[in-house]
C-alpha cells in the first residue's frame, strides 16, 4: 500500500533533486529488411521504422503528463546495420546512404537519436563489418541523429586488435570531419567490450539480435536524488550509507518500470529491461562526483575515489535489482567527465587526471566517456586507450 509520505518524497524527488527517465528507447529489429538491392532496402528500413515508432514520441509525452515524471529524450536503437546491409552495401558510400535513412526515419518520428549503426567484431571484421567501420567518419557528419557503435572484444573472445588499430584512424577522422561542431562526431560514436543487446543509452544503443521484433527499454537517472538521501545521513557509519544508497537506487527504479510498463502497455510492445545507470547532466546538482564528495571524498580524483565509486556502483545495483526483476543494459554509474559539474571541477583543480579516471573505469559500466584530447594526438595513442579499456572490460 502505497502511503502519503511516498508520494511527497517522489514529488519532491522530481521537483527538487533532479530525478528524471533518461530515456524510452524502441528497439527495433531490421532483419526483415535485408535486401540485396540498396534503394530497396533503405526503402524497407524507413518504412519500418516509421510504422514502428509513430507513436513513440507522443506516448512518452501522455506518460509524462500523466505521471509528471519528466522523460528526457525518446529513442530507437536498431539492430546493427553492418548485418543489415551485408547483402546490399559494397562500399563505405552504400552504408553511409542507410545512415542518412536511419537520420531522415529518426527525424520523421521525432525522437531525440537513432543508435545501431553498429558492428559486432569482438573476434573478427567481415568485409561489411570494415566497410561499416569505414564509413563512420562520414556518416556521423552528414546526419544529425544517427548514433554508432562498434563492439570490439569479449570476455569470452578476447579483443579484435585490427578492429582497435583501425578505430583509432576512424576516430580521428571523425573529429576532423566535425571540427567546425566541436568535433560531435565523436561524441556519437563508443568503442564497446562486451556490449549489451539492450542498453537503452546513448550513442551506443543497438537492438541485439537476441532481441524479439520490438522491445521497449527504459534509462533512469538520478544522481541528484541519492546525494540529497546521503545529505540526510551526513557522519554514519557504512552500513548507514550503504542502506541509504541501495533504498534511493530502489525507489529510482520503481519510476523507471512504472513508465517502462505504462508505455509498453501503450504501444502494444514488450517491455524489455530498466537501466538504472546513474547519469549525469551539467546541471548543478545532478552529478556522480558530488555524491563521490558527500562519501567523502575532497574532490572527484582524490584518493579514495576508486573505492567510493565501487561502493556506489554495488549498492545501486543492489536496490535495483530489488526493485525490478528486469534490470538490465549498462546499470552502473556514468563517469563523463564534461557532463557532470562535479568532474568538470575536479579536472580545474588538477584532482582528476586521465589516469585515476581509467582507474575509476575499473569498477563501473563505462570507461572514458566524454573527455577532450588534444586534436594532434596520433591515431596510434587512442588505439592505445581503447586497448587499454578493452582490457579492464574484458578481464
Amino acid at each position: 500500500m502505497i502511503n502519503m509520505n511516498e508520494v511527497i518524497e517522489t514529488n519532491k524527488m522530481i521537483q527538487q533533486e533532479n530525478l528524471d527517465v533518461r530515456t524510452i528507447t524502441l528497439g527495433i529489429s531490421l532483419l526483415d529488411c535485408i535486401d540485396p538491392d540498396l534503394a530497396r532496402l533503405n526503402q524497407k528500413v524507413y518504412e519500418k521504422i516509421t510504422s514502428v515508432a509513430k507513436d513513440l514520441v507522443s506516448t512518452g509525452n501522455k506518460i509524462q503528463r500523466k505521471y509528471g515524471i519528466p522523460i528526457v529524450n525518446k529513442r530507437i536503437s536498431v539492430t546493427p546495420i553492418a548485418l543489415i546491409g551485408a547483402a546490399a552495401c559494397h562500399s563505405p558510400e552504400d552504408f553511409v546512404t542507410i545512415a542518412k535513412t536511419l537520420d531522415k526515419a529518426a527525424k520523421e518520428v521525432g525522437v531525440n537519436f537513432i543508435g545501431g549503426y553498429s558492428a559486432l567484431v569482438s573476434k573478427a571484421m567481415t568485409t561489411s563489418d570494415e566497410l561499416l567501420i569505414r564509413s563512420i567518419p562520414s556518416a556521423l557528419d552528414q546526419t544529425e541523429r544517427v548514433c554508432s557503435s562498434v563492439n570490439v572484444g569479449s570476455t569470452k573472445t578476447g579483443i579484435d586488435m585490427n578492429a582497435v588499430k583501425l578505430l583509432g584512424d576512424i576516430i580521428l577522422q571523425t573529429a576532423q570531419l566535425t571540427k567546425d561542431r566541436d568535433a560531435i562526431g565523436c561524441a556519437k560514436l563508443v568503442v564497446f567490450c562486451n556490449a549489451p543487446d539492450d542498453n537503452p543509452f546513448m550513442a551506443g544503443a543497438f537492438h541485439g539480435v537476441s532481441e524479439g521484433d520490438a522491445v521497449i527499454n527504459v534509462g533512469v537517472s538520478g544522481p541528484g536524488v541519492v546525494k540529497k538521501a546521503l545529505e540526510s545521513v551526513r557522519g554514519e557509519d557504512f552500513e548507514t550509507l550503504c542502506e541509504t544508497i541501495k533504498k534511493t537506487a530502489f525507489k529510482i527504479t520503481r519510476v523507471g518500470q512504472l513508465v517502462a510498463q505504462e508505455a509498453s502497455k501503450m504501444m502494444k510492445v514488450p517491455f524489455g529491461i530498466v537501466d538504472l545507470s546513474l547519469a549525469p547532466t551539467p546541471a548543478i546538482g545532478d552529478s556522480v562526483a558530488e555524491i563521490l564528495e558527500e562519501i567523502g571524498l575532497e574532490y572527484a580524483g582524490a584518493p579514495g575515489t576508486t573505492a567510493a565509486l565501487a561502493l556506489l556502483n554495488d549498492q545501486v545495483k543492489k536496490g535495483g535489482v530489488m526493485a525490478s526483476s528486469y534490470v538490465g543494459g549498462l546499470s552502473g554509474a556514468f563517469i563523463p567527465v564534461s557532463e557532470d559539474q562535479g568532474m568538470i571541477q575536479a579536472v580545474e583543480a588538477g584532482a582528476l587526471t586521465i589516469e585515476k579516471l581509467e582507474a575509476m573505469t575499473c569498477v563501473c559500466s563505462v570507461g572514458l566517456d566524454m573527455i577532450a584530447i588534444p586534436g594532434d594526438t596520433k591515431a596510434t595513442t587512442i588505439s592505445g586507450i581503447i586497448a587499454d579499456e578493452m582490457a579492464i572490460g574484458m578481464v
